[in-house]
């Protein structure tokens, strides 16, 4: 995991080299600064060299102001590097995500995407830029501190061996415990950025059912799991702390009560043990061992707590799409709009006992309209979501102008398959920047020209801005009629070979719906249309109907036929005739 998210260092890896490289800088001075302060002592102020004195002074500043600039340095390194790794780990992450299939998507909520990409990259970058400056100060600080003590007096020095068993002790014990509940914690996140999503998204129905309460439970509940997590979490922790100090005080007691007894029995001479300058080194860097110990400690503890943001992160980044593109000679272009259904059936995953759609065998020409009826949930969407190949068969095959879908290069086969989704999405910008979906590279003209088809040109050009108006997330300062509209338009300027409408004129009245279909007979004869609808209204003209009941094809033909043939279509039809008249 570690080695796969480390590419997303690139361009910013002599940031993270530097940073460290400063932070042993930093840390070489002040192992230097005690020892030059007891060199100040012993042989400046007690010897009374003013020489002596004055040198060691002009060391210590220059000592000083090398550690400010090392640490200065590593710290500027270290964000530069973190913030740059977590700019490109998001990148990755989501261009990835952006070549998911449908069922790879379904695999993974929207939520657990969204945090993810937002909070378990924002700790992964705290512990980057943690690991890249305490987790190399930490060792660093240790080890020369160390050497540094034991160059004053190698049994004084064996002190501080009797405080690491305690510290390692404590580690062992602790983080595994902690893990657990951090590993809970930001599963929980994914509960709580679920419960927000949907309560923004369809606050409209919140409020209309005056469920503003029952939200609120909702997120105060799994807020309250996590702050609970959190304190359980913490007071674990906490015992970390009160174990470290007592460490740090009893070495300095232990030391003051030895050291003092040397620097007596040496009467301060340096040749005969340890001086009064020396012994006060030895405070300093027992302070620096056992803080570099502590702040080693922290550092494992953030390292814990990023384990399982690592984890998700990886899952994430390393998700093989389920639908690529063919590796070797894949083709690059669609002759035409014809489709060809053999024997095809579909599971939305290989542990459904259930087939959305069984034994399905449809022929339909470049330039025919074919109408598809059924009810909820007879797979009507599921049908034609495998012609761009949002989804593969599992079993038979899909042709689209004489090929298997699962032969052309992807973006090939959708660029000329163009989809009005049952649900309409618009996005924030202008009503020109959304129509430009469709082809980033359409003239004003053109999508004039799309939008009269698709009967939105009127209520555009009556908007003050016209074009250029602005449409909130998800279009909704439009109707939803307007919406589909702007939605058929969009798909029209890819000038698609085959134009999928999934229900998309169900908020339109039947006039309009009229004129669209209308425009769509006249302006675009050699496009295959595969129109969904629930209004036997808008496909009645069609070439062919097909009717749909329970995952499978139950009837097909032209509406005089099925009048004749179908019971199901009849029944339809006559139910839809008495609620009209009525």
């Amino acid at each position: 995991m570690i080695k796969r998210l480390a590419r997303c260092i690139r361009e910013y890896k002599w940031a993270a080299l530097l940073s460290p490289l400063c932070m042993i800088g930093e840390v070489s001075m002040e192992v230097l600064i005690p020892l030059t302060m007891a060199d100040l002592y012993d042989y400046g102020i007690v010897l009374q060299d003013m020489q002596t004195v004055v040198s060691k002074s002009i060391l210590l500043v220059v000592l000083a102001i090398c550690s400010l600039c090392f640490g200065v340095a590593s710290a500027i390194f270290a964000s530069r590097a973190g913030t740059g790794f977590a700019k490109n780990l998001r990148h990755d992450m989501f261009h990835h995500v952006q070549n998911f299939s449908f069922s790879n998507i379904d695999k993974f909520s929207t939520s657990s995407i969204v945090t993810r990409l937002t909070s378990d990259v924002a700790n992964l970058q705290m512990s980057f830029q943690m690991l890249i400056r305490m987790a190399i100060r930490s060792p660093m600080m240790l080890i020369l501190a160390m050497i540094s003590a034991m160059n004053i007096n190698v049994r004084l020095s064996l002190i501080f061996c009797a405080a690491l068993p305690i510290l390692i002790t404590c580690l062992v014990l602790l983080v595994p415990t902690v893990f657990k509940i951090f590993d809970r914690v930001f599963r929980t996140y994914d509960r709580l950025n679920n419960v927000v999503q949907e309560n923004i998204h369809g606050i409209r129905v919140v409020k209309s059912f005056v469920r503003e309460e029952k939200e609120t439970e909702k997120f105060t509940g799994i807020s309250g799991s996590i702050f609970k997590d959190f304190c359980k979490a913490e007071r674990i922790m906490a015992l970390n702390n009160p174990i470290m100090q007592f460490c740090v005080y009893g070495c300095m007691l232990a030391i003051s009560w030895f050291g003092a007894k040397m620097v007596i029995a040496s009467g301060n001479n340096p040749a005969m043990g340890l001086t009064t300058g020396q012994l006060s080194s030895m405070f300093t860097y027992t302070t620096q061992i056992l803080s570099s110990l502590m702040m080693f400690s922290m550092v494992f503890v953030m390292l814990t707590m990023s384990r399982s943001p690592l984890k998700r992160c990886y899952e994430l980044l390393t998700e093989s799409p389920d639908l690529i593109s063919p590796t070797t000679k894949p083709v690059t272009e669609v002759t035409d709009g014809s489709v060809e259904f053999t024997n095809v059936s579909f599971r939305y995953s290989a542990t459904a006992r259930l087939r959305a759609l069984k034994d399905v065998n449809l022929v339909i020409p470049a330039g025919a309209t074919v109408g598809i009826l059924g009810g909820t949930g007879s797979s009507k969407s599921t049908l034609v979501q495998l012609i761009p190949r949002l989804y593969d068969a599992t079993e038979g095959s899909v042709k689209v102008g004489g090929r298997d879908v699962r032969d052309y290069d992807l973006q090939v086969l959708r660029d000329n398959v163009a989809m009005v989704l049952q649900k309409n999405v618009l996005f924030s910008g202008t009503i020109k920047e959304n129509l430009r979906w469709g082809n980033p590279d359409a003239t004003d003209e053109e999508m004039i020209h799309a939008c009269r088809l698709a009967c939105a040109h009127d209520f555009i050009s009556s908007f003050p801005d016209g074009y250029d108006t602005v449409l909130d997330q998800g279009g909704t300062n439009v109707s939803g009629g307007q919406r589909q509209r702007l939605c058929i338009a969009r798909a029209l300027l890819k000038k698609p070979k085959i134009l999928i409408l999934d229900d998309s004129t169900s908020a339109v009245d039947t006039h309009t719906d009229a004129m669209i279909r209308k425009a769509f007979r006249e302006e675009l004869p050699g496009v295959t249309k595969l129109i969904i609808a629930q209004r036997i209204s808008s496909i009645q003209d069609a070439d062919l109907i097909v009717v749909m009941d329970g995952g499978a094809i139950a009837d097909t033909g032209t509406h005089e036929t099925l009048m004749q043939t179908s019971a199901i279509y009849r029944e339809v039809f006559e139910s839809q005739r008495k609620g009209g008249d009525e």
